[in-house]
């Protein structure tokens, strides 16, 4: 199963995963109520085997995980920050075909 491949992070573990990875980590901000998020999800897994080693794909739940969405201005959900040693350096907003979310991390990686 793929969703095994994507870390589930939060408030208290962002730092320690993103900010510590020595790979860009590509972050779903997300949450349950949230259809597009849900079309976004299986994408995103399909990423984490596909570019296992070359970054990390991980997911915050916003609602429960209200801290670290507000101190990285997420006010649209679904939204896919890609990070390099804690710093956003891109995303994407909204749901997107699985070619926009390679073509971001082609960009990085």
């Amino acid at each position: 199963m793929a969703e095994e491949n994507v870390i589930e992070i939060t408030d208290a573990t962002f730092e320690g995963i993103v900010g510590q990875s020595d790979v860009p980590v590509l972050v779903d901000f997300w949450a349950p109520w949230c259809g597009p998020c849900h079309m976004v999800s299986p994408i995103l897994a399909q990423l984490a085997v596909e570019y296992s080693g070359k970054i990390k794909v991980g997911k915050v739940n916003v609602d429960g995980n209200m801290e670290i969405a507000g101190k990285l201005g997420i006010s649209s959900i679904p939204a896919v920050l890609l990070f390099r040693k804690g710093e956003r350096i891109d995303e994407l907003i909204g749901a997107g075909p699985k070619s926009s979310y390679e073509k971001m991390i082609a960009r990085h990686i």
